[in-house]
């Protein structure tokens, strides 16, 4: 249904065009033949609505000149900003009964596109009538399009020809409009652009004073008026005062009950041309001079009034079709005031976004992501200036009591305190991030002095006042510093974690550096590195397979490939001894390579061997979320099957899933174009959000065997496991746990609800001919034999 206040106005600028009831005019005629003519129908028409009737301005193939608005499709057609399709008004809600449908013309189909008038009013519709049913795509509709738009051309060409405005010429109107629509577009100097309009305004009409202001709203709905540009009135102290007012922080008018205010409320335009007797009178600030003669024009941007105008002292003063020949400009402020918010909108939700994205909400603190930005270009700058870089990783002691015993709120403030701290304990351009939970981390520029460190620490330490509490607590911290520690930001951060979990265990409260050398020897990685290239090109590098048990149906369902280096001096090496060396090389992402290739040629080889099994590969984080991965995937499945895919499972590690959420959420979305699962591997260390976890699609997850071989007799390892179970069966994953070793811990597992398990238990990896004859002889009942 049409606006009311949208409708007068629509009627109005229609009464200005002059264009209903004349004879016709070859410039219309010749578009509707072309349509007639193109689409192959009984008619195409160019209709006009007024008030009560629909009027045919051009009609081919129809003998009437008018129907009652009421029945007219053209009235549906304006309602909407896009083309009406109707392909068959018979199966249409809105048409079936339509007299026009039910008797002649039997219209069937329609189409329509509004016309609008130059001030953007639609006031009709050029559309093709036909009386079979027709199926049109609105890509074939193209060329209707294109005529409505000369229609709308010729209709700006003849009102600009006419200019039969009393007060405002056509074409200085459209000078102003053109004016407007170039400063509100090409500056951002919102304060000039409303002046500028409000200098056209006064020059249109040969007002003395003027203003132009946006309507706004208060909470409680109340509309109020901020002043974009108003006449200089500075010609006395008071007046001189209130101008510089205005320049300086703007002008607010919030009185609805005097002239300047009641269009706010009525949305109409207010004329009075006696202004000292007009009992509406009121509002003008001390010492502003007299004014005679008033109007107040609203400005709206479809049934929203956006802005008002008004204009005051014209000689012979205001009548309301001053606002009528306006129209058009009040059209064009209206949109561009629309526009304008908009785009604040979206600068401000943009805003919002970034800081959401990038900062913690609870302390203001940059988050995991914005910490790694802000760490990379930290790491590059040390490196221009062969300066250090420390990595503070901090976990506080004590946090989990506190939040228990007085709950989130206090828990919070408490965070929000430590926040602080931190931050007036650190230098201007050091880095202080919160990761999460209790834990946070500081990024310190050429620490020379271990002091620096015991000073952060110092300040968690303070008593924390919060209301009628006073709260104790400390933290433990982990710290490695770059470049002694040459590795990437994702691996100092993890290697600075690794530190604070020894400084747990050496009775909190302290820091402790990380111990590179006992981590791994850098010169056995620069040996391993040096040696896996030529074990990939020599064939030296084979999967094992460790079977992967059903409960429910108590067989083996599939293999875990697990890959063994065949090492000419050393024999068979398992992962432990190379990969974590070759991770962030290139040589991950030529292991992750061959690792691929070979299980899906196996599960190739399962297919026409009619074999049932399913393959897991383990991922490397680097090579998951390297740009080249997705490539990988589709050249290594380019000849598979739908059922070849589906049974190939890639597991990635949870905290690979933390490390970089944008690339992990897109290569998911990758996996599952290209058909293969995703198991969550080492489920229960990373320590997933909810919300996470939710947006992971991950089809499996694998409970970590830390959790599964301490379960019974560990409670808290009971609790997580069965957490995560129930975690997963919400959200309808498949569940592995792996690491069983007992029969004890697979019936507990069982009675929790857990799918599948693998383990010592059942079997250790194996070379693929034992795997596959380790499957083959499997039973539920000899299953505790390789306990044995």
């Amino acid at each position: 249904m049409i606006n009311p206040g949208i409708e007068r106005r629509r009627l109005a600028a229609l009464d200005r065009l002059g264009i209903l009831d004349t004879p016709p005019e070859e410039r219309f005629e010749r578009l509707t033949r072309i349509a007639r003519q193109y689409y192959g129908v009984k008619t195409a028409l160019f209709s006009v609505l007024d008030e009560d009737r629909q009027w045919f301005k051009s009609r081919q193939g129809l003998d009437t000149t008018e129907t009652p608005r009421s029945v007219a499709f053209c009235d549906y057609a304006i309602q909407q900003d896009k083309l009406l399709l109707v392909e068959d008004a018979t199966r249409d809600p809105r048409f079936q009964k339509n007299p026009l449908v039910t008797g002649k013309p039997h219209i069937r189909f329609y189409a329509g596109m509004p016309v609008r008038e130059p001030s953007g009013f639609k006031i009709g519709s050029l559309c093709i009538i036909d009386d079979k049913p027709r199926q049109f795509s609105e890509i074939d509709l193209d060329i209707l399009r294109s005529l409505a738009s000369i229609v709308e051309d010729e209709l700006e060409r003849s009102y600009i020809d006419s200019d039969n405005n009393e007060y405002v010429p056509v074409s200085h109107l459209g000078r102003a409009i053109h004016r407007a629509q170039n400063v509100f577009l090409t500056s951002d100097n919102e304060r000039a652009a409303f002046e500028l309009m409000l200098s056209d305004l006064l020059s249109l009409t040969g007002s003395q004073f003027g203003f132009v202001g946006e309507v706004l709203h208060r909470q409680d709905q109340t509309p109020y008026l901020k002043i974009g540009a108003i006449t200089n009135i500075a010609w006395s102290p008071e007046t001189q005062a209130l101008y510089q007012e205005v320049e300086r922080r703007g002008l607010v008018f919030e009185r609805l009950d005097n002239i300047m205010g009641r269009p706010m409320v009525t949305n109409e335009v207010i004329v009075s041309n006696n202004l000292a007797s007009d009992a509406r009178r009121g509002g003008l600030p001390k010492g502003h001079p007299p004014i005679r003669s008033y109007i107040g024009i609203p400005v709206f941007s479809g049934e929203r009034q956006v802005g008002l105008v008004g204009l005051a002292n014209r000689s012979g003063g205001y009548k309301a079709k001053l606002a009528e020949e306006l129209e058009p400009l009040m059209q064009t402020v209206g949109n561009l005031i629309e526009r304008k918010w908009l785009y604040q909108e979206k600068r401000e939700h943009q805003k919002s976004l970034e800081q959401a994205a990038n900062y913690d909400a609870l302390t203001g603190l940059p988050n995991r992501r914005r910490l790694t930005e802000l760490f990379e270009q930290e790491l590059q700058e040390a490196n221009e200036r062969n300066g250090l870089v420390s990595v503070c990783f901090i976990d506080l002691d004590g946090f989990k009591e506190i939040n228990d015993e007085h709950g989130h709120a206090v828990g919070d403030a408490v965070l929000k305190s430590v926040a602080s701290r931190l931050l007036t304990s650190v230098r201007t351009h050091d880095v202080v991030a919160r990761l999460g939970g209790d834990e946070f981390v500081a990024i310190l520029r050429d620490v020379d002095d271990e002091r620096v460190y015991a000073r952060l620490l110092d300040a968690i330490r303070q008593p924390i006042s919060y209301k009628h509490y006073v709260l104790q607590l400390s933290g433990s911290m982990g710290v490695t510093v770059y470049p002694d520690d040459d590795a990437d930001a994702d691996l100092l951060i993890r290697h600075a974690d690794q530190a604070m979990y020894a400084a747990k265990e050496a009775g909190k409260n302290t820091y402790t550096l990380f111990d590179l050398d006992s981590h791994f020897s850098r010169k056995e990685r620069v040996r391993v590195i040096e040696q896996i290239g030529d074990a990939i090109r020599l064939g030296q590098l084979e999967l094992y397979y460790q079977p992967k048990i059903c409960f429910s149906r108590r067989t083996v369902v599939g293999f875990e490939a697990l890959l063994r280096w065949n090492h000419p001096q050393e024999g068979l090496l398992g992962p432990g001894h190379f990969l974590d060396h070759i991770e962030y090389t290139e040589y991950a992402r030529s292991v992750g390579n061959f690792v691929i290739r070979d299980a899906v040629s196996l599960l190739q080889d399962f297919e026409q061997k009619g074999l049932p099994y399913t393959l897991s590969v383990n991922l490397s984080p680097s090579h998951f979320l390297g740009p080249g991965f997705h490539n990988d995937l589709a050249r290594a499945l380019a000849d598979c099957s739908g059922a070849v895919r589906a049974r190939l499972i890639l597991e990635i590690l949870e905290t690979t899933a933390l490390d970089d959420t944008d690339r992990v959420l897109q290569n998911l979305r990758a996996c599952d174009e290209l058909g293969v699962d995703i198991s969550l591997d080492d489920f229960g260390t990373g320590y997933s959000s909810l919300d996470l976890f939710r947006r992971l699609t991950a089809q499996e997850i694998k409970i970590d065997r830390s959790f599964v071989m301490d379960m019974l007799e560990n409670t808290d390892s009971a609790m997580i496991v069965s957490a995560i179970i129930s975690l997963t069966k919400s959200f309808r994953r498949r569940l592995v746990a792996e690491g069983i070793e007992s029969a004890a811990v697979e019936a507990k597992l069982m009675e929790l609800g857990c799918d599948l398990g693998q383990g010592f238990f059942y079997s250790k990896p194996l070379p693929l001919g034992q795997a596959l004859e380790w499957a083959k002889n499997f039973s539920w009942e000899s299953r505790a034999l390789s306990e044995a």
